[in-house]
């Protein structure tokens, strides 16, 4: 059976995470990294990984979107939180930019950026890599990963101009391809000029995709991104699970975390 990896995965939204995993194990699922989005969420995350260690490995963020009403206390007990647990961390994510007019209404663009960079600074202390959400701020996001000198650095889901997916490329990140890989043209075109060893598979699990026919994705579901991408990359399926797989195994060598490390 070929070897699948899930980049981006959130775990602590699953009613039966157990349930979930096994599923994923049985259709070849051999890594996923479990992202947080605030402390009750990285909380969650850093137990489900210690549940089912090997498989999960546990990525801490900050998500834009759950900033709002943070005032400025509970964002340094959200950082201080992140700080504390990162020894037991693959990454830091799922943090970044979203400059969607619902979420600028709540969360200033100034505010988010404060935000990343020092998300980013604590990444870069503990040389993890970072897992970025940049939905319709991908030319801020970039310029503020490259300007804090993050070496690694994944851009989940994107969608965004070719201008800044060049400036991805030369900078040597990476970008996951989803599920939406199947009928989302600005996401597709990303997946098919991706170099190798710079693409990974995720399902961002558990959003819902299609457009025809709707369904909620589960890790197991990477099967679908694998599928889209090696259609459009005109690539064999196993040769597509061959070097995501290993790409994500190198994006997160560095920075494994020992197992019996414990939640702060």
């Amino acid at each position: 059976m070929r070897e699948l990896f899930d980049t981006h995965a959130h775990l602590d939204q699953l009613q039966e995470p157990g349930r979930v995993l096994d599923a994923a194990v049985e259709a070849g699922v051999v890594g996923i990294i479990a992202v947080g989005t605030d402390m009750r969420s990285n909380e969650s995350v850093l137990r489900i990984a210690q549940t089912w260690p090997g498989l999960v490995h546990p990525a801490l963020g900050l998500h834009p979107c759950d900033l709002v009403e943070h005032d400025e206390a509970r964002i340094a007990r959200e950082l201080d939180f992140i700080r504390a647990n990162l020894g037991a961390a693959c990454s830091v994510g799922e943090i970044g930019l979203d400059y969607h007019k619902r979420t600028v209404a709540g969360v200033p663009k100034e505010l988010q950026q404060e935000v990343l960079r020092e998300l980013l600074a604590v990444a870069v202390h503990g040389r993890l890599p970072v897992l970025v959400h940049s939905r319709y701020a991908w030319t801020d996001a970039l310029h503020l990963i490259v300007e804090s000198h993050v070496e690694r650095a994944v851009f989940h889901w994107f969608t965004g101009f070719a201008a800044v997916l060049k400036g991805i490329m030369d900078s040597g990140y990476y970008v996951s391809a989803t599920p939406a890989a199947e009928y989302h043209e600005e996401h597709r075109r990303a997946v098919r000029v991706v170099p190798r060893g710079r693409l990974l598979l995720e399902t961002d699990t558990p959003v819902w995709y299609g457009r025809t026919e709707r369904y909620e994705a589960m890790p197991a579901d990477v099967a679908r991104s694998l599928r889209a991408a090696a259609e459009l990359r005109a690539e064999s399926e196993d040769d597509v699970a061959a070097h995501t797989t290993c790409a994500a195994r190198e994006l997160i060598s560095d920075s494994a975390p020992p197992k019996s490390k414990e939640v702060v």
